[in-house]
C-alpha cells in the first residue's frame, strides 16, 4: 500500500446508487507507528477527470505528484466524480462526507487535521463541502474555484488559501475574489493568492510548492475551537 495509490469503491450506506471510486495513498511509515494518527487530505478534481477511468484522476494534483513518486506525510484520498455530474450536488456533498467517515473509522486519521482541496469544479466541491459541513475540516485550499458569497460567513473561523489565475478564461478570477472577499467581511480567515500570468492551470504551481503542506498541516481543528470560544 505505501508509496502507492491503490483503487477502492465507497458504496454509502442506505444509499445503494450513491457510491465513488478512489484512489488512497497511505504515507511510507504508516505502519510503522501503531499509535500514530495522520492528517487526511481529501483532494476533489475538476471536470475534466470525470468518468470511470482512475487514470484521469491522477492527471493533476497530489495524485499526479503521487504517481510520479512524491512522498506525502499525510493520508491522500481522492474520489472521482460520475460523467456528467458535479461534486456541488447535495447528494455528493453527503456522499463526500461518508466517505471521509467510512476513511476515518478504517484507518488511523487524525479528526483534527482533515483538510480539503480541489481545482476548478474541485475548487467549487472545496467551497461547498467546507460550507456544508463547517465543523469537519482544519483548513481548506480552493483552487480556481468559486461559490456562494451569502453562505460563506458559516467558515469564517476556518482557514482558507485561495488560489487563482488573474488570466482564466474558464472560472473567472472574480469567483474566488467574491468567496474570500465575503469571508473578509464576517472577519474570517482567507488568503488568496493571484498568479498574474496564469490562465485555468492555477494549480499546477500550488501543488508544486512544499508551503502550501507546511502550512496546511500547521492548521489544527482543535485551535479553531480555542480561538472561538475566547
Amino acid at each position: 500500500m505505501q508509496n502507492a495509490q491503490q483503487a477502492y469503491t465507497f458504496h454509502r450506506h442506505n444509499h445503494p446508487t450513491h457510491s465513488l471510486r478512489y484512489l488512497l495513498y497511505l504515507p511510507k511509515e504508516y505502519d510503522e507507528v501503531e499509535t500514530e494518527r495522520w492528517p487526511l487530505v481529501l483532494f476533489l478534481h475538476g471536470a475534466g477527470e470525470r468518468g470511470s477511468n482512475l487514470d484521469l484522476v491522477t492527471r493533476h494534483g497530489p495524485p499526479k505528484l503521487i504517481k510520479e513518486g512524491q512522498k506525502f506525510p499525510f493520508i491522500v484520498v481522492s474520489p472521482q466524480c460520475p460523467y456528467n455530474e458535479r461534486w456541488i450536488t447535495p447528494s455528493h456533498l453527503d456522499t463526500l462526507a461518508a466517505l471521509i467517515d467510512e476513511i476515518e473509522h478504517n484507518y488511523a486519521v487524525d479528526p483534527e487535521r482533515i483538510y480539503v482541496t480541489g481545482i476548478s469544479m474541485g475548487g467549487f466541491g472545496t467551497w461547498s463541502l467546507a460550507i456544508a459541513n463547517p465543523q469537519r475540516f482544519a483548513a481548506i485550499v480552493p483552487i480556481c474555484g468559486g461559490g456562494d458569497p451569502s453562505q460563506v460567513c458559516a467558515i469564517r473561523h476556518l482557514p482558507v488559501r485561495a488560489f487563482h489565475g488573474a488570466k482564466d478564461n474558464v472560472v473567472p478570477l472574480k469567483r474566488s475574489q467574491e468567496m474570500v472577499e465575503a469571508l473578509q467581511a464576517c472577519h474570517g480567515n482567507a488568503q488568496l493568492t493571484i498568479y498574474p500570468d496564469a490562465t485555468h492551470d492555477s494549480w499546477t504551481q500550488t501543488y508544486d510548492s512544499p508551503q502550501l503542506y507546511m502550512w496546511l498541516l500547521e492548521q489544527r481543528r482543535a485551535a479553531q475551537h480555542i480561538t472561538e470560544r475566547q
